[in-house]
Order: structure tokens, then sequence, then C-alpha cells
């Protein structure tokens, strides 16, 4: 079981890495070649000024930051539609609300085969470690052990059922909290450096040019807004995602105490 995790971590930072990668390489390519391109520009030249109203070529003005700040984008992207993915995959195939009232119905009711059925009809993290709950359940009541022997035996059960089931849930949250912080920190970097290279050109250009600076300026400020943009992209994908593994959480949490509250419950019942 070790060796399968430490192969499934080793595969899931080699996909990281190349997903890194890739977007970097992937913004570069947008940058240098579609905003780039000569017809975006007066001259036909990349090295002339944005044709009036083409912001393709007024991101291009950008800098070098720019190819970055667009990976940065790509990724915050690419992780939001691979969590979402996994996400929904782990509540399994049918409405999570209604499974969990199913099952909290069934078993409740000490239907626990009624209630295994519909775990194998889910499928997903969340019914994987209900059911390994239930299994146990059976186990401990046929074992006829006390109210809090059992109580710990499932707990543990569901313990070790969601340390299987749930971490790859947090897989990749980490890349995308820190691109939070890492937008608005390239973005400010860009934007500094194209104000110290607007106000160079003043300099050397020896007559303050208001339009030059102006032209500088929007430029620089370009990189500011593209990083408000991803940061604020990671800030709303973090939060989702963290609010859905929650519930996933709570819901096996609240269905394990089901379990145990239906166990007492018998035990209760047989010796009267």
């Amino acid at each position: 079981m070790a060796n399968v995790k430490k192969e499934s971590s080793n595969a899931g930072g080699m996909f990281s890495g190349i997903v890194i990668a890739g977007c970097i390489l992937v913004g570069w390519l947008i940058w240098n070649f579609i905003m780039g391109n000569g017809s975006n520009f007066e001259g036909g030249v990349n090295t002339g000024h944005p044709l009036p109203g083409n912001y393709l070529a007024m991101v291009y003005k950008g800098g070098p930051i720019v190819p970055v700040l667009m990976g940065l984008l790509l990724m915050v992207i690419v992780f939001s539609f691979e969590r979402y993915i996994v996400i929904n995959k782990a509540a399994g195939k049918g409405n999570l609300d209604q499974f969990m009232k199913s099952v909290q119905g069934s078993i409740s009711k000490g239907d626990i085969d009624g209630a295994l059925a519909a775990c194998d009809k889910q499928q997903g993290s969340v019914a994987n470690a209900i059911k390994a709950a239930l299994v146990k359940y059976q186990e401990v009541k046929k074992e006829g052990f006390d109210s809090e022997a059992a109580s710990e035996m499932i707990h543990t059960e569901i313990e070790e059922a969601t340390s299987l089931e749930m971490p790859m849930l947090e897989k990749n949250m980490t890349i995308i909290s820190t691109l939070v912080s890492l937008g608005t920190l390239a973005g400010l970097f860009g934007t500094v450096t194209g104000m110290i290279k607007a106000f160079a050109a003043l300099a050397t250009a020896g007559t303050p040019d208001q339009a030059m600076l102006a032209n500088g300026i929007s430029e620089a400020l370009i990189n500011t807004a593209t990083g408000i943009s991803t940061s604020a992209l990671s800030i709303i994908a973090y939060n989702l995602f963290t609010s859905k593994i929650d519930t996933l959480t709570y819901s096996i949490d609240e269905a394990g105490a089901t379990i145990v509250n239906t166990y007492r419950h018998f035990r209760g019942s047989s010796k009267n």
C-alpha cells in the first residue's frame, strides 16, 4: 500500500510539473506568435505602436513578464478543471444529497444491505468510505461488541477508509492557493519593470513626451490587470473546491455518526 501511494504521488508530481512547464510554454507561444503578430501593429512589425483598439498588441507590449502571467492564468484554468473532475468523481455517480438521505434512512431502519447496495450504485470516494464503515458495522454486530468498543472500531475504519480515498482531493490545491499570491506579485513586478522602462525612455529622449509616458504607463498596468485577474480566478477556484471537499468529508463523518448511533440503539434494544 505504501508503494502504491508513493507511485501515485510521484505520478501526480510529474503531472503537475508537466502542466506547469506546458502552461508557461503555451503562454510564451501565445505572446510571441499571436499577440506579437505584425498585423497587430503599425508598420506590420511588433516593434511599432499597437494599432488603435488592438488589445492583443497592447498586452504584448507589457514585456517578457506577459508570457509568465499567461502561463499562470492557464495553470489556474487547467488545475481547476482537473480538481473539478476529481472532486465530482469522488462524489459519485448520483446526487450526493439524495444518496446521503437514502443511506442514512436505510441505516436508521437497520437496513444495512440496502445501504450497501446504495453505496455500490453511487460509487466514488464517499460511498467507498461509508461502505467500509457498514462492513465493519456488520462485523462488530456479529461479534457482539459493546457500544464503546464498536464505536471505536467503526470510527477507526472510517478514518482508515478516508485516508485512502480522500487525499487525492487535496492534491494540487496548494498550487492553486500559491497562484493567488504569485499572480499579483508577478503582475506588480511586470508593472514596476514597465514603469522603469517608460521613465528611462523619457529620460533619454530629453524633452518630456506626455503621449509616450501615457503609453508606457498603460502598457505597464496591463501586467497588473492580468496578475489581478489570475489571483481573482485562483481565489474563486480555491474557495469553491475547498467548500466541496469539506462537504464530502462532512458527509462521511455524518454517515459514520449515524452508523454508530444505530449500533448503540441495537445494543440497547438487545439488552432489553
